[in-house]
């Protein structure tokens, strides 16, 4: 499928984008001019080859998108909704079915219009040249975009777009005024059950301290960017969250610190109990694992501990609960979560979807793999990256690659061996 550029997106993207840099993962700098990704690296692993994995800013062509590496539990399939689009990462979906694609390194926000075509499905470039704009979230006709501390609304997208052209955005970056760190400054927005736009604010280091009330947060505003509360502190790197469809109890994704070893600590999953809880970071990790820098015998004694555990860098960012009438009961009111995968462990982990039951009492998770195969775990390589997941009203779930800049659908249909 060629890529459609909208002609009126390169005039747009100016006026968002001038003077602004790509911002890849590894341009930021620290304060001792290592790469960001390097800070808190030990001098006896200077010359580690582990090092963040570049992500294709071309096109990768349909007959090279791994599809067939896929694996699933029995009657579900996966097949290619749309792709061409480098970089491809959060996603919302829009009341007429337009699905909105943030993007990080290549600076682009891509709407895929839904007309049903398969690999004909068109996509256009709605705005770039901004700065890591990964956050994409829709509510009452608007579209939402964050770019690390650039907060754009586009009103009645969805009818511009049906007319051929894209709104002027209203620029809310004052309102919000948010930290414009570039290093965990990627957002992932989402509107809550009470109307609110809540919007995570990464640590800007690996390891360090932060200002409570500023950074390693969870925020919550009114969606015109006023009346900000501080949701959850101690979070390193929120990039996905979701709110239970029975309790609203919000959810979300933690990815721990670096280059504290190979095998932890571990991300997590966690669920807020209460508006302003900590979660640990900087001075605890994990399960209760004490910073070796920053903690001490009681740091982990007054925060909250994870859900679950997902893995030490396997980077889980999108997550979503279940709740279509596609797939088996026992998914209903799970979690789907996407694990982009690691870089730092010799010995990769991640690039899946892992699936996310809640216990009984509503307060812990059991984790298990959902979609696997993109990783060879025999050459230590990997084919894809999964990085957010989205129901569609059908009850299928669309699953957003990376590293191939395509969206999967995965649907279901009962085995011919099983009795309904």
């Amino acid at each position: 499928m060629p890529m459609l550029k909208h002609p009126l997106a390169s005039a747009i993207a100016l006026t968002l984008g001038a003077g602004l840099a790509l911002g890849l993962a590894t341009s930021a700098i620290a304060d001792d001019h290592e790469p960001a990704w390097a800070q808190g690296r030990s001098s006896d692993m200077a010359d580690s080859p582990l090092a963040p994995h570049a992500t294709p800013l071309t096109v990768t062509a349909v007959e090279d998108i791994p599809i067939d590496h896929i694996r699933l539990p029995d009657g579900f399939s996966a097949e290619i909704w749309a792709h061409g689009m480098p970089g491809a990462r959060m996603m919302a979906r829009g009341d007429d079915g337009t699905l909105f694609i943030g993007t990080r390194g290549i600076g682009r926000v891509y709407a895929v219009l839904d007309n049903d075509d398969g690999e004909d499905r068109e996509h256009v470039i709605i705005a770039e040249g901004l700065t890591q704009p990964n956050g994409v979230a829709f509510k009452d006709g608007s579209l939402y975009v964050a770019a690390i501390n650039r907060i754009f609304r586009y009103d009645d997208i969805e009818s511009h777009l049906a007319n051929g052209d894209v709104p002027e955005p209203e620029e809310l970056t004052d309102a919000f005024g948010l930290p414009d760190d570039e290093h965990h400054g990627w957002k992932f927005l989402a509107f809550g059950p009470d109307g609110r736009l809540y919007v995570p604010v990464g640590a800007p280091c690996n390891g360090c301290d932060v200002d409570e009330d500023t950074h390693a947060t969870i925020h919550s505003f009114e969606p015109d960017g006023s009346d900000m509360r501080v949701e959850a502190r101690g979070v390193r790197n929120s990039v996905g969250f979701d709110f239970h469809p029975e309790t609203d109890e919000l959810w979300f994704t933690n990815n721990a610190q670096d280059w504290l070893g190979e095998h932890g600590p571990q991300d997590t999953l966690n669920r807020l109990v209460e508006s302003g809880d900590h979660y640990g970071f900087p001075f605890c990790h994990g399960h209760g694992i004490a910073d070796p820098e920053r903690g001490d015998q009681g740091s982990c004694n007054d925060i909250v501990m994870p859900a679950a555990m997902l893995g030490a860098h396997s980077a889980p960012l999108g997550m979503r609960f279940y709740t279509g009438e596609m797939f088996p009961e026992e998914y209903q009111n799970a979690m789907f979560i996407a694990r982009r995968g690691s870089w730092n462990r010799t010995l990769s982990v991640g690039y899946d979807i892992q699936v996310a039951h809640i216990s009984d009492d509503g307060e812990r998770a059991a984790i298990s793999p959902f979609i696997v195969g993109l990783l060879d775990p025999r050459e230590n390589d990997f084919a894809g990256r999964p990085v957010d997941v989205l129901q569609m009203p059908d009850g299928a779930l669309l699953v957003a690659d990376e590293y191939n800049g395509a969206i999967y659908r995965i649907s279901y249909e009962t085995p011919d061996y099983v009795e309904e």
